[in-house]
């Protein structure tokens, strides 16, 4: 699902067209797709142990690749700490 660590130095900066900003609804906290589903709850329930299968049960508007967007999307936020 993910492309080995090594293959990611070499790839353009990553596009996250699933990840959006919107001040009205979550004051600006990144969010999935327009919803009012932020990345961090996405993030925190993985964190916790939830499978993308139970994320995707509890909240049946995300898609698998919401997911994976939010992982990506916080993933490139760490990249260029250090």
């Amino acid at each position: 699902m993910f492309p080995h660590p090594d293959a990611m130095q070499h790839q353009h900066p990553p596009t996250f067209r699933r990840i959006t900003f919107e001040p009205s609804k979550t004051g600006g906290r990144a969010v999935i797709r327009g919803l009012r589903i932020t990345v961090a709850t996405v993030l925190a329930l993985l964190a916790d142990g939830w499978s993308v299968a139970d994320v995707l049960r509890e909240y049946p508007t995300l898609e698998a690749e919401d997911v994976r967007q939010a992982l990506a999307y916080a993933a490139s936020l760490t990249r260029d700490e250090g």
